[in-house]
């Protein structure tokens, strides 16, 4: 299941220049990259990808640009279950939250979005008297190839 387009294109960059954020080339080759991405990125791929566009692109760029984004609230970091080592990937913080299903067999990652999930984040907030300002839910088990 791919990721759901939670945005149109360009928003990341708009929404950095409406903060004052300066747009270098580099910047936006490595928005875009976040914006169109249809799976989980780790830096390392966002960094391939990116020198594909810019060779002169390197890795501290790409790490402060998603240290950018995690900072505005634009990007997400997920270890999803940590499957493949102790890395993080990146998502455009999604406008509707959602859950990550991970196989432990193949490390296909699965997206999840239920109405279910906001009523019970509306129990919590009034049953504990808690404030949600972000949620991440990550599920381990298998896919239904890997069941087969």
């Amino acid at each position: 299941m791919p990721m759901p387009q939670t945005e149109a294109p360009g928003r990341l960059q708009a929404e950095l220049l409406a903060r004052g954020v300066r747009m270098t080339r580099q910047r936006r080759i490595i928005l875009g990259l976040m914006e169109t991405a249809d799976q989980h990125l780790d830096a390392g791929m966002i960094l391939r990808k990116a020198r594909k566009l810019d060779p002169s692109i390197n890795r501290v760029t790409v790490y402060r640009t998603l240290r950018l984004l995690k900072r505005h609230g634009l990007v997400d970091e997920l270890d999803l279950l940590h499957l493949r080592g102790d890395g993080h990937y990146y998502e455009r913080h999604p406008q509707r939250e959602h859950l990550h299903m991970a196989c432990l067999r193949c490390g296909k990652v699965m997206e999840f979005e239920s109405s279910l999930f906001e009523r019970l984040k509306g129990q919590v907030e009034r049953d504990c008297g808690f404030h949600i300002v972000v949620t991440r839910v990550e599920m381990g088990g298998y896919c239904a190839d890997c069941r087969r």
